[in-house]
């Protein structure tokens, strides 16, 4: 039986949505995206569910996109690119509309659209040795969409840092930058966790949903517009001569 793409597990008010392509580092492809957007419209219905929390098997919670599938749909032409760009892009915005709180709960790498993935979230709890950054100029490719994202996390100054070095930084750095919330030791990571989704999971449900509502709407209208547009940024950088020649080596050496 072939395993599920995205584990699916709700107990005590919490559904646990776990990203399963380990061998991949839960690359994002459509597929994977799909299956989030449709586990949250579930979740939103479902009156057991208080809280969601995104997580990742294996070693890392999310590699980033899959660069595989990146590179065959980039030579579809730019109107496939930009249509594909916006499928990751609707479902940040998706989750940004979302009733109830959505918590990533990362260890080990959260980079590029993966590090997108985690801050779209409406907190971030990550382990002590958890790292994250932007290194997709590092394949003259760039983080469009997720900047949208990024810069309501972290000062300006910092952001062009991310995205402009392609650095990976610690959980404790991503903390004192404003990506994570909070930072638990390993041996305390998972009962810290559990332990601060069941407290979000017995807030009132009402309350919760109506200040996610507030909190975002002020400003819901810009930040589609910077995803859409982000979108199609990220597809003119998938077409650069730059960035095909980057994500063709970086698949060489993967299969090599």
């Amino acid at each position: 039986m072939t395993p599920s793409i995205l584990d699916v597990n709700v107990s005590e008010k919490v559904c646990r949505l776990t990203l399963n392509r380990p061998k991949k580092r839960n690359a994002l492809n459509g597929e994977l995206i799909s299956a989030l957007s449709d586990e949250l419209n579930y979740a939103a219905e479902d009156e057991d569910v208080s809280v969601i929390a995104i997580m990742g098997s294996g070693k890392d919670f999310c590699a980033g996109a899959d660069l595989a599938e990146l590179e065959r749909v980039t030579n579809l032409g730019h109107e496939a690119s930009v249509a594909d760009a916006m499928t990751m892009g609707e479902l940040f915005i998706q989750m940004r509309r979302h009733s109830k709180p959505i918590i990533a709960i990362v260890h080990g790498r959260a980079l590029a659209g993966g590090c997108g993935l985690a801050t779209a979230c409406d907190m971030v709890l990550a382990r002590d040795d958890a790292e994250f950054g932007y290194p997709e100029i590092n394949l003259g490719f760039v983080p469009a969409m997720v900047m949208a994202i990024l810069l309501r996390k972290v000062t300006e100054s910092v952001a062009f840092e991310l995205v402009t070095t392609g650095e990976i930084i610690s959980a404790q750095k991503s903390k004192k930058f404003g990506l994570v919330n909070r930072v638990f030791s390993t041996a305390d990571f998972e009962s810290g966790t559990s332990d601060f989704l069941n407290m979000i999971a017995n807030k009132p449900g009402s309350a919760l949903a109506l200040s996610k509502e507030l909190l975002y709407r002020m400003e819901e209208s810009v930040f589609e517009k910077l995803i859409a547009k982000g979108a199609e940024v990220n597809a003119i950088a998938r077409q650069t001569k730059e960035c095909r020649d980057g994500v063709r080596q970086f698949l060489d050496r993967s299969q090599g």
